[in-house]
């Protein structure tokens, strides 16, 4: 058996990123930008007042107490035509471009003007009685980004603030990896749709719902092929249409054991290749890679922890590489386990929930470790990692753990 690291690196061999579309930056949220963004100007494009107050030329203040006659009254969105003289200041309000001749705002609270609410016309004269700095509640232009500067790297994911950044810099189209299409499905005559009477020795089909959430999770695009039955007929039915429908991936959950209906692996080799189906891991380990046809294949295990052990694992490394994606990676914390913890000596991933305590995190097991015990899932914070060769965990000891 391979293991985590040798399967994972063989798997990710094999995946390129998809090609580049541009599209409207209203649908690029979450998206895999496909080329570095530059700056098209100035962030903020002029000198403008951080503040609600008054334009001065700080120079005058250092006669402070003072009063100084105010001769324009500068609103947001409006171009200044006023050149401020010694002695003179200009009512302005936030984001307002400055006045020339003024270099400093004195905030409004700081002064004797009191008529705060909207629409109050500007005063004839301000006081106030203290020295302001040169600089001082403006922001200059260029502040914060200048023009031609380098603003998001190629291979990120578009975060809501990234939005907002380009937006502010009039970027209307941006230049992203299509989503990759992976095809997902299931197998085994006992799955039953989840709005179908569950019959005698049937189970619901819990993977589908699962995998697809962790697909469109990742960013991909799912296309649903359902339940597979168990003969080799309905396995290549399925198949062929994940090469009609030009997957990326194709995805699917059970039929990759050795058992006597498991027919995936079978009907993998009759049309391609299987580089390996088992990996030295707990849970997870009848965990198939090949090409079908020339598309790439991860099968999971059946059950349902396996699958998703394995979609952490394999599947969502598979997936960035498919986008570019560059950032994202999993995310990992030292932890103490508050208990003695035994392993079969396999790379075990068992469901856990967190405490802090005094700077550490301590692990307890969220419940039995068995496979298809999905509510210890539902109820853990991270997944403890026990390594390869490793048959006990002592209680205090420090692993690592991947967080959900």
């Amino acid at each position: 058996m391979l293991s985590v690291a040798e399967a994972r690196q063989r798997i990710l061999a094999h995946f390129q990123p998809t090609a580049t579309e541009t599209i409207p930056l209203i649908a690029s949220f979450r998206r895999v930008l496909a080329s570095e963004m530059a700056a098209t100007h100035d962030l903020p494009p002029f000198d403008n007042s951080s503040m609600d107050g008054f334009a001065i030329r700080a120079e005058d203040s250092n006669a402070a107490p003072l009063t100084l006659s105010v001769v324009a009254d500068i609103p947001a969105g409006s171009t200044p035509k006023a050149l401020l003289a010694p002695g003179q200041a200009a009512r302005i309000m936030t984001g307002a471009p400055m006045p020339q001749g003024a270099n400093a705002v004195v905030p409004v609270e700081d002064t004797d003007f009191n008529s705060r609410e909207a629409g109050a016309p500007a005063p004839q004269n301000v006081s106030f009685n203290r020295k302001v700095t040169a600089g001082e509640n403006v922001r200059p232009q260029g502040m914060d980004v200048r023009a031609g500067e380098t603003i998001l790297q190629k291979g990120c994911t578009l975060k809501a603030q990234d939005l907002g950044l380009l937006a502010s810099l009039g970027v209307s189209q941006v230049p992203v990896h299509k989503k990759p299409r992976v095809a997902l499905l299931s197998s085994g005559n006992e799955l039953t749709p989840i709005d179908q009477p569950l019959e005698s020795g049937k189970i619901y089909d819990a993977n589908t719902y699962l995998l697809a959430a962790l697909l469109e999770n990742a960013g991909a695009e799912v296309l649903r092929l359902g339940v597979a039955q168990d003969t080799r007929e309905s396995v290549s039915e399925l198949f062929e249409k994940a090469v009609a429908e030009k997957a990326d991936l194709i995805l699917s959950s059970a039929g990759v054991s050795v058992g006597a209906f498991d027919y995936v692996k079978e009907v993998i080799e009759l049309q391609g290749n299987l580089d390996f189906w088992r990996v030295n891991m707990r849970p997870g380990k009848p965990l198939a890679f090949g090409r079908y046809r020339g598309i790439n294949f991860i099968g999971l295990p059946g059950n349902p922890v396996s699958a998703f052990v394995g979609f952490t694992l394999f599947v969502r490394e598979a997936l960035r590489a498919l986008s570019g994606c560059s950032d994202g990676s999993q995310l990992k914390v030292k932890v103490r386990s508050v208990e003695e913890i035994e392993s079969d000596g396999r790379e075990s991933y068992l469901r856990v929930k967190l405490r802090e305590e005094n700077g550490h995190f301590w692990a307890t097991p969220s419940g039995h470790q068995g496979s298809a015990n999905l509510l210890a899932l539902t109820q853990a914070d991270a997944l403890l990692i026990i390594p390869a060769g490793v048959k006990c965990v002592p209680a205090g000891q420090e692993v690592e753990a991947i967080l959900l």
